[in-house]
């Protein structure tokens, strides 16, 4: 979307001997929960025991006896998919089934915190997770990423089905018609949240308006504006599967279930990519949180999962300038992961300059490299869901079309941009069908435009306040989409999956560097494509970001350690020298961080 598109007791009788069998039985049950948590306490982002480090909290009330009558939402995994048989335990500890999550073998519930430690003890259970609040990341575009060329080349996003996984989407909209105007191309409807899906004020499927708004950025035909407001895959199909309630909020769980049947439904609309324009914090490493297994298993059903890098960008702690503030899922390195630049008033890709809100890597626990890419995302025009909340919140925001009425709405955020790359890989999928999720992530990378500044300064008015962005591989990842030559390049990475998987960095002590490490604990650093021909090179996909054979920064780096304050607070207890980073980026910070200014137009200067 460019300029054009602007903008969850014995019985009596019981034998002695049986009594202090099962006293015994708890007795174990809590001094291995008791050595668990004390394990959890040391962090490193990977479940010790079976709990996940944000658990341990909850899980020191149940063994204090503090817990009372107090529950927690829960992702519960096991070694297989869980059938009545388990999901009868659970219940017979006060537990309430919340979804079935076949698609990481396990089952969300709710559940009385006194229960937690049982659950250690239950030999088929893997992992316990909370089940985390869930946000939209909301923060001018097609000519600024050169989608026009794909346009002109043919390509409309027709035949592909995109699954956005949102606050829906208001099938209403008739820019959301097909080319006849007489049939939606919404194909498909369904609610994870269990809250209506409409209200009085006349809102229907998204009772937010943050869902309609992402569906126009990605498939939106602009009949309304004449054109103007052209969506980046004009005739794709849209798939609508609501995790998000009507302020905006939802669980790991119903965003899980939507993927769920996002990857039940492949075949049946063609699903080829999905939309994540939402996110939380990072309490975990991503190999053993349930979100993350979620959009790696639709990675591995042929699925291009595209997720917002998050809008954390200007939370400096210590002075470490937004780095580290990446969310999940996008901080899984199989996904595409998309932040957020501004078109300053020009349509030129040598005008577009990072946006402060857009969160930058390393990622928290596995400093992962992280955004993939960037993408315009600030001030962003596209579709408006009458009678939702946002259109309420901010009337301000609304933008009328040709007929004169209020057709559109602004917003900004990674939210935004991330749309704009959905509707691209439509697009290079309609190109070329036989494309796996990791040759398009390649091929995305590898073309972007890289010519950026050292620095630039962005000047936020209700702030009052500068920011400074360095344009580093942590910032703007390998570059700016440009889908003009994406859709002629011909290069193919390997079809094996996570062929494309987002590298890892490494800080050295010795000499204060960081350097790139390719793969990770599950896929070897020889079977990943960077690196393995001058074609899929690091210095060919991050650009001039990459100094020596994999160096990435020296003693020169905004947090370096020289200010151990900020350096820990990226790098948590990798180097030994500082708190988690989980703790003090995602802790008190999360709520306030993640403010009104992300739901509508965020202006910089």
């Amino acid at each position: 979307m460019s300029q054009t598109l602007k903008a969850k007791s014995p019985g009596r009788g019981e034998r002695h001997s049986a009594a202090w069998g099962k006293r015994l039985s708890m007795l174990l049950v809590l001094l291995v929960a008791e050595a668990a948590f004390a394990q959890v306490l040391e962090g490193n982002g990977r479940l010790v025991g079976k709990f996940a480090p944000d658990l341990a909290p909850a899980v020191a009330r149940a063994h204090q006896g503090a817990a009372g009558n107090e529950m927690v939402q829960v992702i519960v995994q096991y070694k297989q998919i869980p059938q009545s048989a388990q999901e009868g335990r659970v219940q017979h500890l006060g537990a309430r089934l919340n979804h079935r999550l076949g698609v990481v073998k396990g089952i969300a519930l709710t559940i009385p915190v006194s229960a937690l430690p049982a659950l250690e003890a239950d030999p088929e259970i893997v992992s316990v997770s909370v089940d985390h609040p869930m946000k939209g990341l909301d923060d001018t575009t097609d000519a600024a990423t050169n989608v026009p060329a794909a346009w002109n080349a043919g390509y409309n996003g027709a035949g592909i089905g995109v699954a956005v996984i949102d606050s829906g989407i208001n099938d209403s909209h008739p820019d959301l018609k097909d080319s006849t105007e007489s049939h939606s191309r919404v194909v498909y409807h369904q609610d994870f949240t269990g809250t209506p899906s409409s209200n009085l004020l006349g809102a229907k499927y998204d009772l937010y308006g943050h869902g309609t708004h992402v569906a126009g950025i990605i498939g939106g035909n602009g009949y309304l504006s004449g054109g103007n407001y052209i969506g980046v895959a004009p005739s794709v199909s849209l798939v609508d599967l609501r995790a998000l309630d009507l302020n905006g909020a939802g669980t790991d769980s119903t965003v899980i279930a939507a993927i769920q049947e996002a990857i039940a439904l492949k075949s049946t609309y063609n699903i080829r990519v999905i939309n994540l324009s939402l996110g939380r914090g990072i309490f975990v490493s991503y190999t053993q949180d349930p979100l993350c297994q979620a959009v790696e298993s639709a990675w591995k059903a042929g699925i291009v999962v595209v997720v917002a890098a998050g809008n954390y960008g200007r939370v400096s702690i210590d002075g470490s300038n937004g780095y580290g503030t990446i969310t999940a899922p996008g901080n899984d390195p199989f996904v595409i992961t998309v932040g957020a630049t501004k078109s300053n008033g020009a349509t030129a890709q040598s005008a577009e300059t990072l946006a402060s809100y857009s969160s930058k890597g390393p990622t928290t626990y596995d400093h992962v490299v992280k955004p993939d890419l960037v993408a315009p995302g600030n001030d962003i025009v596209s579709l408006v869901a009458p009678g939702a909340t946002l259109e309420l919140l901010f009337p301000s925001e609304l933008v009328t079309g040709n007929e004169g009425k209020n057709d559109y709405f602004t917003l900004s955020g990674t939210s935004m941009a991330t749309p704009v790359v959905a509707g691209s890989v439509a697009l290079l999928l309609q190109e070329n069908s036989a494309l796996t999720p990791d040759q398009v992530k390649a091929r995305l990378m590898t073309t972007t435009y890289k010519m950026f500044p050292v620095s630039t300064v962005a000047w936020v008015p209700h702030l009052s306040q500068n920011f400074t962005a360095f344009y580093d591989l942590f910032s703007v990842g390998s570059g700016l989409l440009n889908m003009q030559t994406a859709v002629s390049d011909t290069d193919l990475a390997p079809a094996t999956v996570g062929a494309a998987l987002s590298p890892s960095v490494v800080y050295n002590p010795n000499n204060g560097t960081v350097s790139i490490v390719e793969g990770n604990g599950t896929v070897s650093g020889n079977s990943v494509v960077w690196g393995t021909s001058v074609v899929w090179s690091t210095s060919v996909v991050w650009g001039t970001n990459i100094t020596g054979s994999s160096v990435v920064w020296g003693t020169s780096l905004p947090w370096n350690s020289n200010v151990l304050s900020a350096f820990s607070v990226v790098w948590g207890s990798s180097t030994g020298t500082g708190t988690q980073a989980a703790s003090v980026v995602w802790g008190a910070t999360v709520s306030s961080a993640d403010g009104a200014f992300s739901d509508a137009g965020d202006d910089e200067q």
